[in-house]
């Protein structure tokens, strides 16, 4: 197979909006601002920026748009932008009114290898309340036609496609974006990944709030990148006042903004083609036509480096502290009600659970306890306990798990676990002080054997504590941990796990518990399985497997979006710069390959559990994939198989 180069930062594309000031009915001074904003843009490694609406005449001239000169000097003015294009490894999207036969409309140009690429005019005329434009421009619904300008023959139409080094790039002009059914959808089919609004909207109270979601979420439905770049508050304030709103947004985020009146020229944001084509490959989207194909430039995306900073935890949003909160309580909202719900449908009116003194298993008592308040019982009625200390245990997590389970109400019962571990040892005549895989696993086993004989005893279901992360991993015990009646933290990852705790432990209803609660928080992740005494922690899981915190962050990237490996190991570089190296992360991305490509037998019959966020492993819903991959030669890593 052949190799080729690849960057990680190949997959972006750098864009940018700019917010010129406005002479109006000055052709000259409008050049040399939006010229002078291009340059800026170009030596900030920006491969396309998007001027406003008619900014080269100005937005609000009214019936000046009819004088012959005026449309003469803005066609003079398209050809000189369109030549300092030439030098420049950036494109240009600028807003002009332009004559086409005896007709006028309100256009975009697409500059770039020193030419006009193509013409977009625009769709939808808006002609209420302060919006007049019926007076003065024609509409166009024609795909695609040509015309000649100054003896050049420039494509023009409303779907115009402009390949910029891979990234489809596609416009609508303002009212376009707010109409029932925007051009952008049909934009978005046709194959573009980011679509450019240039735009002139006057502001009002509230309407900065409703523009910034109708960018957003049209960077949403669309799957899509979105440039929308709006008129400076220099333009005539006769009847309205512009407010220069700017705003960048993809799949639903919002990358940039420059909020009105804010004094700033350029708004830049990095744009990922490759998360935007994985999602469109999902959800069966580009069904790009033929006769549409992209009008091709040599613009080359050429960004250095990224300009957004990434999350270490791409699990849970960062913006504040309220939206943290918001999510936090989604999830729990979610295993709370899939709980309730499978305990409505069985009859059943008890759960048991294994409660260790770890993260997983708390975290799994106080959904087990939320869950009481729906259902409307008593938590020493509903939830049973089983705190089964072994050869491993130590006194601090035994006495964490007794003590929770007493706060919180829970019927709690203590079985220690080590005669039953040496009559199985001994019953396979292995050595009892050889602490290997056998060792460990006889314990799980015989805890989950446990477990189902005292619900079956009891009337009640099994609730698994396993998490997201320990399944990605194969970090369970098959036929043991790994199996349940119901398991409420399958989608959960490790790091998530540990903010989902703090988040409750705060609440007042937990109050009593919360020393508990910040114990165990503090108290290391471990298997607790083999062991040098029962006074300490012998057994640390990150110290085995890796930080969970990276795990965590490479099956975000590698199941959400299908990153390559050098993009993941990139991301995880900027994100975690100064904790980790690159040969630790490349070291422990391999661990994480390996365990996740060898544990998919695990997977195969996980029982059921709620989907949380957008990553899940269920083998009956998100994740289907084969158990009997001999190597991970995919993902450029040669998995190591055990005899």
């Amino acid at each position: 197979m052949g190799t080729y180069n690849y960057s990680p930062k190949d997959s972006f594309v750098r864009v940018a909006t700019a917010c010129p000031k406005v002479s109006l009915f000055d052709i000259n001074s409008n050049l040399n601002q939006i010229l002078d904003l291009y340059r800026q843009a170009s030596v900030m490694e920006v491969s396309i920026v998007a001027f406003p609406e008619m900014s080269l005449t100005g937005y609000t001239i009214g019936d000046l748009v009819q004088q012959t000169s005026l449309l003469e000097q803005a066609e003079k003015a398209l050809f000189e932008l369109a030549k300092s294009t030439d030098s420049l490894p950036t494109a240009m999207v600028v807003g002009l009114p332009l004559r086409v036969g005896n007709n006028l409309y309100d256009c975009a140009a697409f500059l770039c290898d020193g030419k006009i690429k193509g013409i977009v005019p625009k769709s939808n005329l808006p002609t209420y309340n302060e919006f007049y434009e019926n007076r003065w421009y024609q509409t166009f619904h024609q795909p695609m036609t040509t015309i000649s300008l100054n003896g050049d023959i420039v494509p023009f139409g409303t779907e115009l496609l402009f390949d910029l080094g891979g990234a489809i790039c596609a416009i609508e002009i303002c009212e376009d974006l707010w109409i029932p059914q925007p051009p952008s959808g049909n934009l978005a089919e046709l194959g573009a990944h980011i679509i450019i609004n240039p735009s002139a909207s006057p502001e009002q109270i509230g309407k900065a709030d409703y523009r910034r979601e109708l960018v957003r979420l049209q960077s949403a439905k669309l799957i899509a990148g979105y440039l929308y770049a709006s008129s400076d508050a220099s333009e005539s304030t006769a009847e309205i006042v512009m407010g220069g709103h700017q705003l960048i947004a993809a799949n639903g985020y919002l990358l940039a903004e420059k909020r009105p009146f804010e004094n700033k020229n350029l708004l830049l944001a990095d744009i990922d083609i490759e998360h935007l084509s994985f999602d469109r490959r999902k959800h069966h989207i580009d069904n790009t036509k033929d006769y549409l194909l992209p009008i091709s430039t040599k613009i080359k995306r050429r960004q250095s480096n990224l300009l957004h900073t990434l999350s270490k935890n791409p699990f849970l949003p960062t913006e504040t502290q309220e939206k943290r909160n918001e999510r936090l309580q989604s999830a729990i909202d979610i295993q709370v009600q899939g709980l309730a719900t499978r305990m409505r449908s069985i009859g059943y009116r008890r759960i048991v659970l294994g409660l260790s003194g770890g993260l997983d298993s708390t975290l799994a008592l106080l959904i087990a306890c939320e869950a009481c308040s729906v259902l409307s019982y008593s938590p020493a009625d509903m939830i049973h306990t089983l705190t089964m200390p072994g050869p491993a245990s130590s006194s601090h997590t035994q006495e964490n798990a007794v003590q929770l389970a007493l706060l919180l109400g829970a019927k709690n019962k203590v079985i220690e676990i080590d005669k039953l571990v040496m009559t199985e040892l001994e019953a396979l005549n292995h050595d009892v002080a050889l602490q290997d895989v056998t060792y460990e696993n006889v314990q799980a086993r015989v805890r989950t054997n446990l477990l189902f004989n005292y619900a079956n005893m009891n009337q009640a279901i099994v609730i698994g504590t396993g998490d997201l992360s320990e399944i990605a991993l194969g970090w369970c015990t098959y036929n043991a941990d790994q199996q349940s009646h119901y398991n409420v933290n399958c989608s959960i990852p490790k790091t998530l796990v540990r903010y989902l705790v703090t988040y409750l432990s705060e609440q007042p209803k937990y109050s009593s518990a919360s020393s508990v609660l910040r114990s165990v928080l503090d108290t290391p992740i471990t298997p607790e399985l083999t062991t040098t005494g029962k006074s300490q922690i012998s057994q640390k899981t990150e110290t085995i497997i890796g930080p969970y915190e990276l795990h965590d962050f490479f099956m975000y990237y590698l199941i959400r979006w299908g990153d390559r490996p050098e993009k993941i190991t990139y991301f995880a570089e900027k994100a975690f710069v100064g904790e980790y190296t690159t040969t630790e992360i490349q070291n422990w991305f391999n661990v994480f390959i390996t365990r996740f490509t060898n544990s998919q037998f695990k997977r195969e019959n996980l029982p059921n559990g709620p989907k949380v966020g957008s990553v899940s492993l269920s083998p009956r819903g998100d994740w289907r994939m084969p158990p009997d991959i001999s190597s991970a030669t995919v993902w450029n890593h040669q998995s190591q198989i055990d005899g």
